[in-house]
């Protein structure tokens, strides 16, 4: 059996490694020779994009990560946020959109695996899942298998291992035909005390491979998903992980069982870049060497090369730092759910990185220069040319319920029923608002009233046309929809998906919309506490459009006073709150522009963030005092899509008056820092004359139908049909 260890390194190979010239010569004035194949193979994994995040460093260590709630921030599997009672939440969200597009299926599958597995690396048992779906127009040639594969995935594994999905997003648009998104989003809860992290500690002690064989899938996945696609896409179908829902629900429940002995002191999920990146971080983040032997790590392919075997992304893989004398004990948890335990390296105190493999040497390499030392690039910027302000005065009139059916009949603005029936999201039996609401809640399990919300949000319409007033509003839409459930917001975690970041005008979106995340997430005391970054989201030089996504939890003390956005009762007020005098102005980037005159042009809404937390606040004090009914965010579609939601989930129409100006604009404006609540006529005159900003009673529960202003009444039979209806008639599929 050949090493395959011994090839030459040319040019070619190198770049075919995803390493430019000059990354290649730091490599050579690093270890002052020529690599091996192995050796080249491990610096691609670790200097690339998805693992190093040498383009965005610089930038993400301007967001806020700290809060008197955060006990870990960024540098870990998952963030960790106090909720109280000796309970934490352990969250992050993640891409997997490379592999999605190759692979649809198995890419969105090991998607949500491999965010599970960040979670319960941590010591917590996954208790809610969302994910963030973006693909290409409806029409595109691709869009309807890639929908169909992603949806089927993302619930083939989520169901099967036994998490509920709670919420998330899908979204088309022409500009992601190249390239969809799928961003995988997964929370547990742990004993703030039982905290497990990756940072290896002690000489000589063992490291243990933990979990699923080793197989040639995968190999190069993190390389791949740091490059653009070309012509080339069918050909690395085989970087593409296969999923085992069944095997990874073993290894969580070994993992947990495993780190009730004490027996643990570090662990780490083999994620991107496999045995690689795990072991590497393990003996970087604490100042040890580690020595690997290739010829213990289980294998499932005969004349596996140690190249291969290193770059392997095979899932439900763990690696552990083990106290020696509680190995045994180990050893018989993992024999008792059937899983393989290996004893494959051993920690050292001389920062070198060593890999063995049939008595031979095939890597020697510094530890901390590919780990935490990793290339680290100040790229060039411009600013972002914001475009002219939309001339609303030019808008052709339209008729308002016309426009509304339009709206909800629309590929982004109607019912996501069709995805979201698909998974299980009751699960565990803790789910208490599911997908459809502002926000997910699940029970906190074991507290009589405790519940957590959980929300994902951007609009990348509004990160394209101004990137820093877009990453303001995506934080703030992420923590107003948790607000809207009556929930505290603790803290957040991204998902930054941008194109290729050697190109400018990318990287000064990509600096801009971290700046407004940055102060959008200080002036809400929001803190981003994990995340991810996916660049090169390009297909042949036209990138998607600027999508970072936030993703948020929130604290519900009492679930039994949560709200939810459904009319309940004929005959209540309806409020309009932190509204303009006119109710709504701004249709420049709206939906209403997009999906009912068929123009993207104008400014993006500007976001006052001082605004947003004075309004926010006073929402949540009116859901926690027992004085509203219902309570829904206003973003996309502005009031009328609002108002038509409220109603088709809740049955009940409703008759709103007229606006004090231009109709279109109140309508469908896409102002900020707004809210629907109901809440009974008698209590109406008390909540205005105490609310600290815009409070504006707009109408009344009631009847069959919902008349806006001086348009005819539209049933509710109309709004539910045009809402329901889209999703399934393009997926081929029935409405019951």
């Amino acid at each position: 059996m050949t090493l395959r260890n011994d090839i030459e390194i040319t040019p070619e190979l190198v770049a075919s490694h995803g390493l430019k010239p000059d990354e290649y010569q730091k490599i050579l004035d690093l270890i002052g020779r020529e690599p091996t194949y192995t050796e080249l193979g491990i610096f691609s994994a670790m200097w690339n994009e998805h693992c190093s995040y040498k383009s965005s460093k610089k930038w993400l260590r301007t967001l806020p990560t700290k809060g008197p709630r955060v006990i870990q921030g960024p540098g870990e599997n998952a963030g960790v946020v106090d909720i109280g009672d000796g309970q934490a939440v352990v969250f992050k969200m993640e891409s997997h959109n490379h592999p999605s597009f190759i692979e649809p299926y198995q890419g969105a599958a090991t998607g949500v695996g491999g965010i599970l597995r960040d979670v319960f690396t941590m010591g917590a048992r996954p208790i809610a899942a969302m994910n963030a779906l973006r693909f290409g127009e409806p029409d595109h040639e691709k869009t309807r298998h890639l929908v169909s594969g992603v949806v089927a995935g993302v619930g083939g594994y989520g169901n099967s291992f036994g998490v509920p999905t709670v919420g998330g997003e899908v979204q088309f648009d022409a500009r992601y035909n190249g390239n969809i998104l799928v961003n995988a989003f997964a929370a547990g809860l742990a004993d703030t005390d039982k905290i497990f992290l990756s940072e290896a500690k002690g000489v000589g002690l063992p490291v243990v491979y933990l979990g699923a064989k080793t197989g040639r899938d995968g190999v190069g996945g993190a390389t791949m998903a740091s490059a653009e696609f070309g012509d080339d896409i069918e050909e690395k179908r085989p970087t593409v992980q296969v999923g085992d829902p069944f095997t990874e629900k073993r290894l969580l429940e070994a993992c947990l069982e495993l780190m009730a002995t004490g027996a643990v002191i570090a662990i780490q999920d083999m994620g991107a870049a496999g045995l690689t990146c795990s072991a590497v971080e393990m003996g970087a983040k604490g100042d040890l060497g580690i020595e690997l032997n290739l010829d213990a790590v289980p294998v499932r392919e005969e004349r596996m090369t140690p190249y291969e075997m290193m770059l392997s992304e095979s899932q439900e893989r763990m690696l552990m730092v083990l106290h020696p004398e509680k190995e045994a004990q180990a050893r018989a948890v993992f024999e008792k759910w059937e899983l393989d335990f290996a004893t494959v390296g051993k920690t050292t105190d001389d920062l070198r990185f060593r890999v063995l493999f049939q008595g031979e040497e095939v890597a020697n390499l510094p530890i901390k220069e590919l780990g935490d030392e990793a290339p680290e690039y100040d790229r060039p910027w411009v600013e972002p040319t914001i475009p002219a302000p939309l001339d609303q005065t030019a808008l052709e009139p339209k008729d308002i319920a016309a426009a509304l059916l339009a709206l909800l009949g629309s590929a982004n603005n109607s019912s996501r029923r069709w995805v979201y029936e698909q998974y299980d999201t009751l699960i565990q039996g803790n789910s208490l608002q599911t997908p459809g609401g502002d926000s997910g809640v699940v029970r906190v399990e074991g507290h009589p009233t405790k519940a957590l919300a959980f929300s994902s949000d951007v609009n990348p319409r509004y990160c394209e046309a101004d990137p820093f007033e877009g990453g303001k509003q995506a934080v703030a839409e992420c923590w107003r929809n948790l607000i809207a459930t009556g929930a505290e917001p603790l803290a957040a975690t991204d998902n930054l998906n941008f194109g290729n970041p050697e190109r400018p005008e990318i990287m000064g979106q990509i600096v801009f919309a971290i700046k407004g995340i940055g102060e959008a997430c200080s002036a809400l005391d929001f803190p981003i506490v994990s995340g991810n970054v996916s660049l090169y989201n390009e297909t042949n030089g036209r990138g998607i459009l600027p999508t970072p996504t936030i993703a948020g939890v929130g604290l519900i003390p009492d679930y039994a006073k949560m709200a939810r956005n459904r009319f309940v009762a004929d005959g209540e007020a309806i409020v309009l709150v932190g509204a303009p005098d006119g109710w709504g102005t701004h249709l420049g980037q709206s939906a209403y522009l997009r999906d009912v005159i068929g123009r993207r042009e104008g400014t993006a809404p500007h976001v006052d963030l001082d605004h947003e937390k004075t309004v926010g606040h006073f929402v949540l004090s009116l859901i926690r005092g027992g004085q509203v009914t219902s309570v829904h965010d206003l973003s996309d579609g502005g009031l009328a899509l609002g108002l038509a939601e409220m109603a088709i989930k809740g049955n009940i129409g409703a008759v709103i008056g007229t606006p004090p100006s231009e109709a279109i604009a109140a309508f469908f404006g896409e102002d900020q820092g707004r809210y629907l609540v109901t809440l009974p006529a008698s209590e109406v005159e008390a909540v205005l004359a105490n609310a600290p900003v815009s409070a504006i009673r707009i109408g009344t529960t009631g009847g069959d139908g919902l008349k806006l202003g001086t348009t005819d009444p539209i049933s509710i039979k109309e709004l539910r049909d045009a809402y329901e209806g889209w999703f399934p008639a393009f997926m081929g599929a029935t409405i019951n």
